[in-house]
């Protein structure tokens, strides 16, 4: 007797309850329930099963092996409810997550089985599927559309390999896919990833934001930024663009605004996320300032619909100060300042207005300036005018009443004679500096002393006192470090589309980041050039001869605190800002040839040669580099073919790549790569590529190929012994050919190993 739905519901519950109690038990429950739950069953069992599959694959007790073996066996069932006509809701949204956590257990068995195609079209046909429905299915399944695509996006990028011997143990990512796999080749894999996020990301730029949507991409873009740092650039640059806020200019209804609330504190979360994971990270400023900018729109919003009106001119409930008075209504009282005390009086009691003792017994100069200002400045933002002008009047008056009581007492003093006196008539007048110094010197009637002429007189502000050299050099760092700081938020300049005017270029005149580095590196290399060697003119006998504390006083260099600096801010992210580093050397070449040719020509004034500074820092910013640089990197045959000078000392630390077995290749390619467009020191790499081919035995295999080329009488001891020609290949372009235009010591006049690049000589534009 066939068992009705209700009792099939009821053991598959039972069934249910067994594995969450027993993980062991799930092959044999889903293999059991795969007839029961297809798609020719009933709607509630087919609910019932595509929820456990769902549940199951995403359930964490379960081993990887026996999900990954029994998502494939669970393909075509999920196939077939998938395009079974006339969809449930429910179904279609359970089979969707069953998918996005299958689909990274199948990739990896197809890595492991290239044979294995029908496992992969099965797969295929149901991520075609899912895609068809993202834009226009209902909006619980293009949330879970939306997990799949993160999913698939995350599998089919190349992500970090913890150790290439365990790939059981590695996150599944295209990083594990031979190249030349015959079922999921990369080269046609990524492409469709990167089309997917695009796809993905597209919902940040529509005109009208679907708070849904929007709220699952930004729950599933986390997981991309924090596992997939190629992608997370492109992410945070869409995210920092999105204003989740940006329909609150139109007219806003409740749900519009409880959607635009949602959006903004899932955006701010993420964000607030991403910020904590890497506190230091390049975008951890701009993130600072994205979420600043969107509290203020917040509280914008919010306070723009409980902001009360301006108080009206006009009373508007029908009582003026007449009816007010009549009907007992208390009014506001004008405030009177108090009158003086009787005596002298100070400064403090004539500008103080108020009555109140706590106030006016308060030291006010025990506040810092700083708060003083912070308290000062609204005040006077918030005081109403008429109280202002109330406040300046009642000052204004006293002030004059004490100014014209002082000088009514200065005018004439009476004078007390005897009676024996009264009929002595002088003979003379007396003058009026006479009377007024003999009203000086009698007692005045008052006991109390009149306070002093209140007139004031012009004020001149003191001039500041001479900064020391320490204190100089400290205000010059902190400049350094805010134009260092403000150049983060600045845009790339690489990313727009501009005119290339080449030599004839304006340096810094476009105020984006290249103008901003141009300046910097000017200040470091032009700015003191000539003032740091001022020392070098005096005799040994002149520096003994100023004392000890000549000697123990620092050396205080801007010009090296900017180059420090700008070190610094080229080895915190080197691949993006190597075009500023070569910059900035080919800026310190030009300076050095400057200073050397100005000393040729002043031989007579007995100066020691001056400081060279272009091999100081070209070598430490190739020492910070060298470590980080990977076998497939090209950044180290950039920098070598575009700084203007080299020699055997760089040579040498591109042979010590070659310690490094996976980076052999590396150094090989670059000395060849050095060896072809930098003729002045082709000598020394050809006998660095000898070296590796004689002395380091994981590099002959390398070395050896490119040797041949260069120097084939080393394996042809038959042949006389000739000097080898080199052949340019066609699409190598040599920097070393373009010739100097400036009139300066070329590489090879000098024999110094140079080979001046367009940037060199760009530089002097």
């Amino acid at each position: 007797m066939a068992l009705s739905v209700l009792d099939q519901l009821t053991q598959l519950d039972a069934a249910r309850q067994l594995v969450l109690a027993d993980s062991a038990l799930y092959p044999q429950i889903v293999q059991g329930i795969l007839p029961i739950v297809g798609a020719n069953a009933r709607l509630e069992l087919r609910r019932w099963g595509a929820e456990f599959l769902a549940e199951t694959f995403a359930s964490p007790v379960l081993a990887l092996q026996e999900k990954e073996r029994l998502g494939i066996g669970v393909l075509q069932t999920l196939r077939e409810l998938l395009e079974q006509p006339g969809q449930d809701e429910s179904v279609a949204k359970s089979v969707i997550q069953a998918a996005a956590s299958i689909y990274g257990l199948v990739f990896r068995s197809i890595i492991a089985n290239p044979q294995d195609s029908p496992t992969w079209d099965r797969m295929a046909a149901i991520k075609s599927n899912i895609f068809r429905r993202w834009d226009t299915a209902s909006g619980g399944i293009r949330i879970c559309c939306i997990k799949f695509v993160q999913r698939v996006v995350q599998v089919q990028t190349p992500g970090g390999v913890a150790d290439p011997r365990r790939s059981d143990q590695n996150e599944v990512s295209l990083a594990l896919v031979p190249r030349d796999h015959p079922l999921i080749p990369p080269s046609r894999l990524e492409p469709e990833a990167l089309g997917l996020l695009d796809r993905l990301l597209n919902v940040f730029h529509e005109e009208t934001s679907n708070a849904i949507l929007i709220n699952a991409t930004l729950n599933c873009l986390g997981t991309l930024i924090r596992t997939r740092p190629n992608a997370a650039n492109r992410i945070m640059a869409t995210i920092l663009s999105f204003n989740p806020l940006k329909q609150s200019s139109h007219p806003v209804t409740p749900k519009m605004k409880v959607q635009m609330k949602s959006m903004e504190r899932t955006t701010r979360t993420m964000l607030l996320n991403v910020l904590r994971r890497n506190e230091n990270g390049p975008f951890a400023g701009r993130i600072r300032q994205y979420v600043d900018r969107l509290a203020q729109a917040r509280f914008e919003m919010s306070d723009g619909g409980s902001r009360k009106r301006a108080l009206p001119s006009e009373p508007t409930d029908g009582l003026d100060n007449t009816k007010r008075l009549r009907l007992g209504a208390e009014l506001p009282g004008r405030l009177e300042p108090p009158p003086l005390p009787p005596g002298p009086v100070s400064h403090a009691q004539l500008f103080t207005l108020t009555g109140d003792t706590g106030l006016t017994s308060f030291d006010v100069t025990q506040l810092p300036i700083d708060l003083v200002v912070r308290i000062t400045l609204p005040m006077l933002h918030r005081i109403e005018q008429s109280a202002l002008d109330s406040a300046v009047n009642a000052v204004r008056s006293r002030y004059n009443g004490l100014k014209n009581a002082q000088a009514a007492q200065r005018q004439v003093a009476p004078q007390t004679l005897g009676d024996d006196e009264e009929d002595y008539e002088p003979d003379f007048e007396p003058t009026e500096e006479q009377v007024l110094n003999q009203t000086n010197n009698q007692p005045p009637e008052d006991p109390l002393p009149l306070p002093p002429d209140l007139a004031l007189g012009p004020f001149n502000l003191a001039q500041p006192p001479p900064l020391t050299a320490e204190e100089t050099e400290q205000i010059g760092k902190g400049t350094i470090s805010r134009v260092f700081g403000m150049m983060s938020f600045l845009d790339d300049s690489s990313t727009i589309k501009r005119q290339r005017p080449g030599l004839n270029r304006l340096a810094g005149s476009n105020y984006d980041r290249d103008a901003w580095m141009t300046v910097i590196t000017r200040l470091a290399t032009r700015a003191s050039a000539g003032l740091e060697n001022e020392d070098n003119s005096e005799d040994e006998e002149q520096k003994e001869s100023r004392g000890a504390a000549a000697k123990q006083s620092p050396t205080l260099s801007l010009s090296d605190g900017i180059r420090e600096t700008l070190w610094k801010f080229i080895i915190e992210d080197f691949r993006s800002r190597i075009s500023i580093a070569i910059s900035w050397l080919n800026e310190e070449w030009f300076n050095d040839r400057i200073q050397l040719r100005d000393h040729e020509q002043q031989k007579k004034a007995k100066k020691r040669p001056p400081r060279q500074n272009y091999e100081k820092w070209m070598l430490k910013v190739l020492d910070s580099i060298l470590p980080f640089l990977d076998a497939k990197d090209k950044v180290l045959i950039r920098f070598l073919s575009e700084i203007p000078a080299l020699d055997e000392k760089v040579v040498d630390r591109v042979k010590g790549l070659a310690r490094d077995p996976e980076r052999v290749t590396l150094a090989a390619n670059a000395l060849y790569y050095l060896f072809i467009v930098r003729p002045p020191v082709r000598d020394i790499c050809a006998d660095a590529l000898e070296d590796l081919w004689r002395n380091f035995e994981d590099a002959r295999a390398a070395a050896g190929k490119l040797l041949r080329k260069i120097r084939p009488e080393l394996f042809d001891k038959d042949k006389p012994d000739k000097p080898p020609t080199p052949v340019l290949p066609a699409d190598i372009k040599s920097p070393a050919l373009n010739e100097n235009k400036e009139g300066l010591p070329s590489a090879s006049a000098t024999g110094e190993g140079v080979s001046p690049t367009p940037n060199a000589v760009a530089a002097a534009v």
